[in-house]
């Protein structure tokens, strides 16, 4: 019913069409989004080996289990989705020519991606990590911001590609 409402009013008041060709604002991407859920995929697995390691678990420790799982997974698909973003929506023909591992590279991001989130393998999950890191150093170098890598200040505390910002 509010549908037929909005039409008559179109009819009426004749609205200009909106469009958008972009997922979100353009300009606005950054690939710490991915970076953090790699981190957490990373974090994740961690927190399983530790219960791995007991011998035997509680309800608790059961449920416990299960969300860890449950978030790894979660996080291993957030860094395909945010990754995905970015190379559909940003990465054009300038970035793909001055960069042109681009395209195997988010390949491999999302083939890591899928691994990590298939199995319980801090392996798979420190080379998605990596393979995130170098896409946020290209990345950066498409907008000409230098970029660091320094060990984040939390668990798992692995390096990650930061741009350099400011003075």
């Amino acid at each position: 019913m509010i549908y037929q409402i909005i039409e008559k009013l179109d009819e009426k008041l004749n609205f200009p069409v909106v469009s958008a060709h972009c997922d979100i604002p353009c300009k606005i991407y950054d690939p710490i989004t991915a970076q953090i859920a790699a981190l957490t995929l990373i974090r994740m697995v961690d927190l399983i080996a530790e219960l791995q390691a007991k011998e035997s678990l509680t309800l608790a420790q059961q449920a416990e289990f299960i969300r860890l799982v449950n978030q790894k997974e979660q996080h291993a698909m957030e860094v395909k989705q945010e990754i995905g973003i970015i190379w559909g929506d940003y990465i054009k023909a300038p970035q793909l020519s001055a960069f042109p591992e681009l395209h195997e590279l988010t390949h491999d991001i999302m083939l890591t991606a899928s691994k990590a989130k298939q199995h319980i393998s801090k392996e798979q999950a420190l080379l998605l990590l990596d393979k995130v890191n170098r896409f946020a150093e290209i990345f950066w170098q498409t907008k000409q911001v230098a970029t660091f890598t320094a060990v984040c200040p939390y668990p798992p505390a692995q390096n990650v590609v930061y741009p350099k910002l400011g003075d």
